[in-house]
């Protein structure tokens, strides 16, 4: 019984300094670990903001949209808004466009406050490679062809794929996944058109 009770309490011990340093470790990295998680979100969405000045962090100013809203995706619509001399210098919608061919696909979005779009970056997406996936930069040039571009550049109407008469390349061998995300750039550019006061005078400037 002594040895029993003996080894009981060196487990105990050992499962205590092992709980202690754990604890520690913790304490002493999560600071670390939150800023790196912050900094990854930042970089991830920086590219939807393509040449803006700003001099705010991309995520001192991000709102959610309560529904019913009209940017595409599901429940609250996210956005994050940059500032540049404590003018509002772009906003960047979080967008999912739900009808891709394989999938829905979320992307960002960057719209400055003239409405013209600054940028666009997939976040995700189940495209075929070689095919559907070209609608990431990581794989072609695609994204860019909406720089620049906005509601009157060109005309609603041509606000799609070029089989479908509007004005934009879709991919070869793929037409869905294009014509999806053409769809979701429109649909959210009409809505900022629309609430443009709304999104950044939910709070001041940072």
């Amino acid at each position: 019984m002594a040895t029993i009770f003996k080894s009981g309490l060196t487990l105990a011990a050992i499962a205590a300094v092992c709980t202690s340093l754990v604890a520690l470790t913790w304490t002493l990295t999560q600071q670390r670990i939150a800023d790196n998680q912050q900094a990854y979100l930042e970089r991830s969405l920086q590219p939807a903001l393509g040449d803006v000045a700003y001099d705010t962090g991309i995520l001192d100013a991000r709102i959610e949209i309560p529904q019913p809203h009209e940017v595409p995706g599901s429940g609250a619509a996210v956005v994050y808004r940059v500032y540049n001399n404590g003018e509002p210098a772009a906003a960047l919608f979080v967008v999912t466009a739900r009808d891709g061919y394989a999938g829905p696909i979320k992307f960002l979005l960057g719209v400055t406050p003239d409405g013209t779009v600054a940028g666009v970056h997939v976040l995700e997406h189940r495209e075929t490679p070689g095919l559907g996936d070209g609608i990431s930069a990581d794989v072609s040039d695609w994204p860019l062809q909406f720089r620049g571009r906005a509601i009157g550049n060109p005309v609603v109407e041509r606000w799609g794929i070029k089989d479908d008469g509007g004005e934009f390349d879709q991919l070869t061998g793929a037409s869905v996944t294009p014509r999806a995300m053409v769809k979701a750039i429109r649909k959210t550019l009409l809505y900022f058109n629309s609430n443009r006061d709304l999104v950044f005078a939910r709070e001041t400037a940072p």
